[in-house]
């Protein structure tokens, strides 16, 4: 059985959606992932740009509303933004609950050009901690009893 991972912000447009597209795209079919947002806003055409950057489609993502994820069970629920970890509905079926504070892209000032570059820096600072993620779990995994 795949880990289920669900990743956590409050808008769920930027950040949990970069980060479910690049653990799909990191980790193979490894864990079954989503995203979700305390308050979602729709997906943020700058965070898809991003993505698409380095090859990784998200542009049929949508924006989901965390409640509806409630009662479900998650072997890691990962919240993004400071927003998110202090307003995180309980997830009592998730095994592990992480916190990862990223900067949020979509509050990113200045010219086109220099809102990008805070995209691209959020997006690779999200996948060096992605990789990190899938080594540790894979190490857990490799040391626990049946595996």
């Amino acid at each position: 059985m795949k880990p289920r991972v669900l990743f956590l912000c409050t808008g769920n447009s930027c950040r949990s959606q970069m980060a479910e597209g690049l653990l799909r795209h990191l980790a193979g079919n490894r864990f079954e992932v989503a995203s979700a947002g305390t308050h979602p806003v729709g997906l943020n055409p700058g965070a898809v740009e991003a993505m698409q950057e380095i090859g990784v489609d998200i542009s049929s993502h949508r924006s989901k509303q965390a409640d509806q994820f409630l009662g479900q069970h998650f072997d890691y629920v990962v919240t993004v933004c400071d927003r998110a970890k202090e307003t995180c509905p309980t997830f009592p079926g998730a095994t592990t609950l992480l916190h990862w504070s990223f900067d949020d892209p979509a509050a990113a000032t200045g010219s086109p050009e220099e809102r990008r570059k805070t995209f691209r820096r959020v997006r690779d600072e999200i996948s060096v901690r992605l990789l990190q993620f899938i080594q540790e779990t894979a190490s857990r995994a490799h040391r626990s009893p049946g595996h």
